[in-house]
């Protein structure tokens, strides 16, 4: 059963998982936008606006905490000096998901994920 069940699987191990969504996040928080598959890109969703809330605090020990989820120092800098402060004023939604169709070769849904930009201003 899969009661109280909160992560996809996504056909991997855990640590596998977890080592995947790590380095997508370094590519969304460097890069902006990612292409993926939709069920990649929800639990990336997850992972990411986690990690940028904890970065909107701003402290040492918030820092460490992403480094240990990260392990990149580029992607941890990143975080704590562009993406974090841009969404200062916002609490959740960091990032939006766009449908892009099937991938040929094995039909799998693609989407664009990436950093909402804030338009209001």
């Amino acid at each position: 059963m899969r009661h109280k069940v909160a992560t996809f699987k996504i056909g991997r191990s855990g640590a596998h998982r977890r080592a995947m969504l790590a380095n997508m996040a370094n590519s969304l928080f460097i890069n902006g936008q990612i292409e993926t598959t939709l069920v990649k890109a929800k639990e990336l969703r997850r992972f990411a606006e986690k990690l940028i809330t904890t970065g909107k605090k701003g402290d040492i020990h918030s820092r460490r905490l992403a480094f240990a989820k990260l392990r990149s120092r580029d992607a941890v800098k990143n975080l704590f000096d562009v993406v974090a402060p841009a969404y200062a004023e916002r609490n959740g939604g960091y990032t939006r998901i766009y449908k892009l169709g099937f991938r040929r070769g094995d039909a799998a849904e693609m989407c664009l994920i990436q950093l909402v930009k804030d338009e209001a201003k």
